[in-house]
């Protein structure tokens, strides 16, 4: 059949045809978008943002200036962790005042839960501390090596451990990364 519209054409009836969909199809869209859209929620419910909702999330006390840090945070947040960062310009009160010992600190605090967390600390390390709640008062990476989360040089990794301090001072390594020397 052929479609005209308000034509007199002898192969044509003078009919006026509608050019928009019957309600029909537009309720079909209408559920197929409310469909998609409930898919779309699942999703981000199942795999959610960037930050996972359990884990607490992470204060980080930094210079402002260091770059180490920055990426250490960014390691955090890609991992699932939400991070708030305070810059100061001297870090050294903050480490006083949360108990790191002298022997570990490093350029960067962080708090998170009820534990300390100094230096370049792999977050599967901080997610573990979470999970097991031994009883330390937090865990260093002591300085900076090279390999650790935010000191990435390429495929360089100088060994280095993972401590675990509690409020008295006393020290454990929880976890080794790197070659064995």
């Amino acid at each position: 059949m052929q479609v005209c519209r308000m034509s007199y054409s002898p192969h044509c009836s003078p009919t006026l045809v509608s050019t928009f969909p019957s309600w029909s199809t537009h309720a079909k869209a209408f559920g197929l978008g409310i469909l998609l859209a409930a898919i779309g929620i699942g999703a981000y419910l199942q795999w959610g943002s960037s930050a996972s909702a359990d884990l607490p999330p992470v204060t980080v006390y930094k210079s402002p200036t260091c770059g180490c840090c920055t990426e250490w945070v960014s390691h955090l947040r890609e991992r699932g962790f939400q991070v708030k960062v305070e810059d100061r310009v001297n870090v050294q009160p903050v480490k006083r005042q949360l108990g790191v010992p002298n022997g570990l600190a490093s350029c960067h605090t962080a708090t998170v839960g009820n534990y300390v967390v100094e230096g370049h600390v792999p977050a599967e390390q901080i997610k573990r501390l979470l999970q097991n709640k031994p009883n330390l008062k937090g865990i260093s990476v002591p300085g900076m090596p090279i390999g650790s989360p935010g000191m990435e040089r390429g495929d360089r990794v100088e060994p280095y451990a993972v401590v675990g301090f509690t409020g008295s001072g006393d020290t454990t390594t929880v976890a080794q990364y790197g070659p064995r020397k």
